[in-house]
């Protein structure tokens, strides 16, 4: 075993958040419709007042909140949850509020139509009731964060918070009870049961952050209802180490990456591609990034539960069983199940028919192949589903265009990880199976609202009688005469005259 410090006994199971009934489920979300019917969308005095609530919420409990996710994951520093969870959101929620007010003024398109008696507005209106339904890695900011774009967007909102996390479930239910009324904001907690009868309500959006396989599972519920999904997933996120890329610096900083939050992080690079010449360099610097920050003062944040330390550590001795190298960063510690800590590895050799090649390992597991061209990287990362992130490191030439033109992610940050979901204003999310839809900054108030179109007229054309017989040269209008004329244009572009 290693010298990092075990956890204490775990905390009282009796600190777990309530499980809500269906019908329980089911009067709020009926409240929260009624009221918004009622009152109509809120003005912006409203929003910007209800956004400053959240941020006293969070603000004001910090350290009550570090303390309950410490006690839901095991062991995790107060440092990391603030940072995470309320410190990374503010900002973002500090821009909604300040832009608001200009995100919500009505556009009038089509100027030049004006003199001519055709003016159009667009403007952006509220949704009605959004859920939120968060994970368990960040069970803090990545329900707050959707929330305050929601509330931003005049909506009622919802939440569905994880049972992972029940105590950090408990107490933020608690503290929205204090700072919102249940007509505004309200906090639903429990089991598969409340998830499910969660995701069968008839919002106006639903907005889900976790695992693929669940996300599948929440937009065929929501499906049933027509209700619109965001989804924020995750998946097999590649780093490139190209060629002429600072060696040590990509490890080092990859391997941090990869064991933030113990590994538990959606955007955690799951596999790194390095030129064969420097696999040795890389794998050398990676282990000792990784042994520096397992023997911290601190220590590495558990693994939220039994079943997740289970699943992670199958992952390791399956791929170790069917033939790849399992190279471990302290030699001699071994997984812990008491501390839930796992020791970071660095597998290679990974093949097609090992679980880890496929599967998300949300833990302190990093895969490493090698490469000799950069069309073997393309090709594989290509593939294989889209991922939610994509790394870079190195020279951004011809590779990197290549790279990039050919493969499909949700974001990426060069020379380092994860920047791109940190950097204010910037729209986040997922492309193909690891997400749809974008929030944060306008991104999350468009996300959040309809952009309704009104057009206002005095031509002296009219849509129904032109739609209706005799349509000879009616108001002036040849039909015929039109599709010709659009046919001609598209003839000289396509073919450079007036024929084919």
């Amino acid at each position: 075993m290693s010298d990092v410090p075990q956890t204490q006994a775990r905390p009282d199971e009796s600190a777990r958040a309530r499980e809500w009934s269906p019908d329980e489920i089911g009067a709020a979300f009926e409240r929260q419709r009624r009221a918004f019917l009622a009152e109509g969308p809120p003005s912006l005095a409203v929003r910007r007042d209800r956004l400053d609530r959240l941020i006293l919420l969070l603000t004001e409990n910090a350290q009550e909140f570090g303390e309950a996710m410490d006690a839901d994951f095991g062991h995790r520093p107060a440092s990391v949850s603030t940072l995470t969870d309320i410190t990374g959101i503010l900002l973002d929620i500090e821009i909604i509020r300040r832009r608001l007010g200009a995100w919500s003024r009505p556009k009038r398109p089509l100027a030049a139509l004006r003199p001519f008696g055709l003016a159009a507005k667009v403007e952006r209106v509220p949704l009605g009731v959004v859920g939120v339904i968060g994970p368990w890695n960040f069970p803090l900011g990545l329900v707050a964060q959707p929330a305050a774009a929601a509330l931003a967007g005049g909506n009622r909102v919802m939440v569905k918070f994880s049972e992972i996390t029940p105590r950090t479930g408990a107490l933020f239910a608690a503290k929205v009870a204090e700072f919102f009324g249940p007509d505004e904001m309200i906090v639903v907690t429990g089991g598969s049961e409340a998830g499910a009868t969660f995701s069968a309500l008839a919002f106006d959006h639903l907005f889900f952050t976790g695992s693929p396989k669940v996300g599948a599972l929440v937009a065929q519920a929501a499906g049933r209802n027509l209700v619109p999904v965001t989804l924020e997933l995750g998946g097999k996120n590649p780093v490139v180490v190209a060629e002429g890329a600072d060696v040590a610096v990509a490890a080092e900083k990859t391997m941090a990456g990869r064991l933030m939050n113990g590994g538990q992080v959606c955007l955690c690079p799951e596999v790194v591609y390095v030129p064969e010449p420097v696999q040795e360099q890389f794998l050398t610097r990676a282990l000792w990034r990784a042994r520096e920050i397992w023997e911290s003062e601190d220590g590495p944040v558990s693994i939220v539960n039994d079943a997740n330390f289970a699943r992670v550590c199958a992952l390791v001795e399956d791929a170790r069983a069917k033939g790849a190298e399992v190279h471990e960063a302290v030699p001699g510690a071994v997984p812990d199940a008491a501390s839930r800590r796992i020791p970071p590895v660095v597998v290679t050799g990974v093949t097609a028919d090992m679980d880890i090649d496929s599967e998300e390992i949300f833990g302190p597991v990093l895969m490493m192949r090698t490469y000799r061209s950069m069309r073997e990287v393309v090709e594989d990362v290509a593939g294989r589903p889209s991922p939610l992130a994509a790394y870079w490191f190195g020279p951004r030439g011809e590779d990197f265009a290549e790279f990039t033109a050919r493969t499909r992610f949700g974001g990426m940050t060069v020379d380092d990880i994860a920047l791109h979901v940190a950097v204010p204003g910037l729209p986040f999310g997922g492309v193909g199976q690891s997400g749809s839809g974008a929030y944060h900054g306008r991104a999350g108030f468009d996300t959040f609202t309809h952009a309704r179109s009104t057009v206002r007229t005095r031509l002296g054309i009219s849509m129904g009688e032109a739609l209706n017989p005799p349509f000879t040269q009616k108001h002036g209008i040849s039909p015929d005469r039109m599709l010709a004329k659009v046919a001609q244009s598209a003839r000289r572009r396509v073919f450079g005259r007036g024929k084919s």
